[in-house]
Formats: structure tokens, C-alpha cells, sequence
């Protein structure tokens, strides 16, 4: 047997299993905590609050009387609805407004021009979500810039007032979320090989079918990316609709606003956010299932 089979191992080789597993838990030990104390029992505890009733005095009871009354009253379930539909039409125009944009930054502008482009989209983001919703008050309300502007060019009446209707909450709300449909879609774009969609033009391929067939399928992981993050941030944007639409706004978070802080009724705004937040759940899964897409390949071009 030869000498170097003889000589023992040693013992700095390889770190020992106890001390890997400590550092691996205070890397993530940040994290989990994060998660725990911020995200996990906040949930829960918005479960469990959901179902006490405490409406007949004394200790609360377990019931589901405040799911009741969401499915029980009209005006809950419709403003739900309404809100739900609202966001998917966010989510569909920003991603039909982003994408050529997107593509533009990612393919056609070079150099000083790309980053000129990114930049711009940017800056506005510099600002508070609050600023920019003001700045649009201030553009569309009576007397503002563009109502001024149409009663000027002979275009409209000098009472025009572009405030407090659903077009204004779309427009507020697609601008406010249109760079988390950009980043997303510029960065899967950037990676597409410009030879592929040269060797589809050499072989005949026309620009629509080149669009469907080679950059759509490779954009997809970024599309449901965008997708996911703007419909989450308009599905529970409260600042927004209320601004922009006013106290007929009708958005759901401003329903569980009124519950919690106006009406003190925890246990009933503890259910309405509970719902808000299945029905995210569930359109997020049912999307990713409708697109083949999966929540891992969307997320790593957030």
C-alpha cells in the first residue's frame, strides 16, 4: 500500500457539517425572520381575526358571519369584482404600451441613446407615489392644463373636468406600474439573439410572424413577470383609485380601509384583505398555468 493512501486525512480538508449549517442559518436567519414576523403572522393572524365575532359583547366567538356579509351584500362583492377587473385591464395596457418600448431600449438604442431611454423612464419614479398622482390631479382637474388646453383649441367646454372617472383610475394606474412591466421585459428581451430573428427574415418569415413565433415565446418568462408585479400593485393600490376616482371610486382596498380605520371593525376587514388576497393568489396561479410559465423563471427577471 503506498504511503500516500496511509496518510490520514486532515482535518481543514473539508469544514465541518456543524459549523456549515450555522453559517448557512445566520445567512439566512435575516430572512426568515423577515418573513416570519412581517409577511407569515401578519397572514395568519388576519385569518384567525376573520373568523371571531364579536358583535353580541363579550369574548369573540368563532363564525364565518363576516364572509357572510361579503357574499351576502351586493356592493362588497360587486366592488370586488369591479376591482379585480379593473387591475386585469392595468395589467393588459401597460403590458401593450411597455412592450414596444421595451424593445426599443433593448434592440434598437445603442449606447448614450439606451441609457438616455432608461433614465427617462426612471426619474419619474424619483418621486412619491403621492406626488405623482397629485401631478395628475393637477393636469386633469377643472381648470387644469389639458382641460385648458382642449377648451382653448376649441375641443371642449370650459367646465371639462377629466377627474373622477374609470378611464382616469386606468390611466393613474398603468402609469404608476408601467416600470415594473419594463425592467422585467427589458431584460429578457436584451438576452434574445438578434441572429435568429436575422435568419427568420432570410428564410421569408414576415414581422407578425416573427413576433409570434420566435420573440413572444422567449420574452414569455419576462411577460409573466410584468404581468404578475403590476396586477399585484394595482389589485391593492389604494392611493390611486381613491385620488383619481374619488369617493365613488369603488376599489376593494378603500372597502377594507373603511372597515378597519373608519368603522373599527377588524374582524370584518380582517376578511375582506383575507379575500383580496385568495383572489391575487389565484389569478397569479391561474395565469402562470394559462402561460406554461413557472413562478421561479418569471421572478428571476423581476
Amino acid at each position: 500500500m503506498s504511503a500516500a493512501a496511509d496518510k490520514p486525512p486532515l482535518a481543514d480538508d473539508k469544514p465541518p457539517l456543524a459549523a456549515g449549517r450555522l453559517a448557512l442559518g445566520l445567512l439566512l436567519a435575516p430572512a426568515l425572520l423577515w418573513l416570519g414576523l412581517l409577511i407569515v403572522l401578519p397572514h395568519v393572524n388576519l385569518l384567525l381575526l376573520s373568523f371571531h365575532d364579536s358583535s353580541g359583547g363579550g369574548d369573540p366567538v368563532w363564525s364565518s358571519t363576516q364572509y357572510a356579509t361579503f357574499f351576502g351584500e351586493p356592493l362588497y362583492w360587486n366592488t370586488f369584482v369591479r376591482t379585480a377587473t379593473m387591475s386585469l385591464l392595468a395589467t393588459a395596457l401597460a403590458l401593450v404600451l411597455a412592450f414596444p418600448v421595451a424593445w426599443t431600449i433593448a434592440k434598437v438604442a445603442r449606447g448614450r441613446t439606451r441609457s438616455w431611454l432608461f433614465a427617462a423612464i426612471l426619474i419619474p419614479f424619483w418621486a412619491s407615489e403621492l406626488v405623482r398622482t397629485l401631478g395628475w390631479i393637477i393636469l386633469l382637474r377643472q381648470g387644469g392644463i389639458l382641460p385648458t388646453l382642449l377648451h382653448t383649441l376649441g375641443l371642449a367646454g370650459p367646465d371639462l373636468d377629466l377627474l373622477y372617472s374609470d378611464a382616469t383610475i386606468l390611466v393613474g394606474l398603468v402609469y404608476g406600474s408601467l416600470l415594473f412591466m419594463l425592467v422585467p421585459l427589458i431584460n429578457v428581451l436584451d438576452t434574445l439573439d438578434n441572429s435568429l430573428i436575422e435568419a427568420a427574415y432570410d428564410l421569408g418569415a414576415g414581422r407578425a410572424n416573427i413576433l409570434r413565433r420566435i420573440i413572444i415565446p422567449h420574452a414569455a418568462p419576462g411577460i409573466a413577470a410584468g404581468c404578475l408585479m403590476v396586477f399585484m400593485l394595482t389589485l391593492g393600490n389604494y392611493l390611486t383609485p381613491v385620488v383619481l376616482g374619488g369617493k365613488d371610486s369603488m376599489w376593494f382596498t378603500d372597502q377594507i380601509y373603511t372597515q378597519f380605520i373608519t368603522r373599527f371593525n377588524w374582524e370584518q376587514g380582517s376578511a375582506f384583505a383575507f379575500l383580496l388576497l385568495l383572489l391575487s393568489s389565484l389569478l397569479v396561479w391561474l395565469g402562470l398555468r394559462l402561460t406554461g410559465q413557472r413562478l421561479a423563471s418569471a421572478m428571476r427577471q423581476t
